[in-house]
């Protein structure tokens, strides 16, 4: 299949570009890399360059490619941004995301997979989540992406373009070649993994008064090639909706930190602070959905299995990507 990639050059495109290749699909990756790096497009993908500065260069990147499908995960990310720069947020991640829908609808494509998230729910009703839980995000970035899940529902019944959404929870781990980067980073995991190798002094624990067996946080996370995978058992035709993408596990920080220690035999020193706004105390994912439905089964389950890839990946790639 040919598979337009947008967002290919970040933490979870190139991955996904990568297990695409490797699945024998041709795949064109676009991205503006403002978040993402050039060295960590696979070198068998053709690079498209997105002129941000440039109105309708989605249109004409396409219309280059023509696809059969679009990835879609470009976008921005961080929570806390997103509340001072909602501009920012909804411009990027709904308004750009209406013009590569406008696009595909254009140029015929046959499916459109869209990089969601699990904060489009806001506080859980019930853990773990299923899809049919109220969707009521605290955050201009959750509420961006429920505004082009929203959109899609309307684009397939009036257009006909067959979509999947992944709602992921906490992307994690790394392949051999590509691993985790942002020039911001706001993940537990690269965090831990940071002081253990010397480039930090210490890890800030937000909280530690939650209704949780050890006080603070608990997170479902989901290595990064297992949620390739889903991707790609995505592109089935007749195969429509939304997912959850997690491995029915939650971890606390306290677990996470404890993890990183074993496989890294280093101390993790932690400092306690007060909660963060907006942090429920538990969010753990029901994929039961694309369990059934994908045939998707995640090959990377255990904690311990995620941070040995990270921490294989990082010690390899000390200060990340070269450029």
């Amino acid at each position: 299949m040919n598979v337009f990639v947008t967002g290919g050059a970040g933490y979870i495109g190139s991955v996904c570009t990568e297990e695409l290749l490797n699945a024998g699909h041709t795949v064109t990756v676009y991205d503006n890399l403002t978040e993402g790096h050039r060295s960590a497009v696979d070198p068998r993908a053709k690079f498209i360059f997105a002129k941000p500065e440039v109105e309708g260069d989605i249109l004409a990147a396409v219309k280059s490619v023509m696809p059969d499908a679009i990835l879609h995960f470009a976008a921005f990310a961080l929570v806390g941004e997103s509340m001072t720069n909602p501009k920012k947020y909804f411009h990027n991640n709904f308004v750009n995301a209406l013009k590569l829908a406008d696009a595909a609808v254009e140029c015929g494509v046959k499916k459109f997979v869209f990089s969601s998230t699990c904060a489009t729910y806001g506080p859980p009703d019930r853990v773990p989540m299923t899809e049919d839980l109220p969707q009521r995000p605290i955050n201009p970035y959750g509420e961006s992406k429920l505004m082009f899940e929203k959109a899609l529902l309307w684009y397939q019944q009036i257009y006909g373009l067959e979509f999947i959404a992944f709602r992921y929870f906490n992307a994690a781990g790394a392949s051999e070649k590509f691993g985790e980067h942002h020039r911001i980073e706001s993940h537990l995991i690269p965090n831990v993994l940071f002081v253990a190798l010397g480039q930090k002094p210490h890890l800030e624990i937000y909280g530690t008064d939650y209704p949780t067996p050890d006080g603070t946080c608990i997170r479902d996370y989901i290595h990064i090639k297992d949620l390739a995978q889903a991707h790609i058992l995505g592109l089935q035709p007749g195969k429509s909706g939304f997912f959850n993408l997690g491995n029915g596990d939650g971890y606390s920080v306290k677990e996470v930190i404890s993890m990183c220690e074993k496989i890294t035999g280093k101390k993790i020193p932690a400092i306690e602070k007060p909660r963060r706004a907006g942090d429920p105390p538990r969010l753990v994912a029901a994929a039961n959905k694309a369990i059934t439905e994908l045939g998707w089964k995640p090959q990377y389950p255990k904690l311990e299995d995620i941070v040995k890839t990270a921490w294989a990946w990082h010690l390899k790639h000390p200060t990340g990507y070269a450029d």
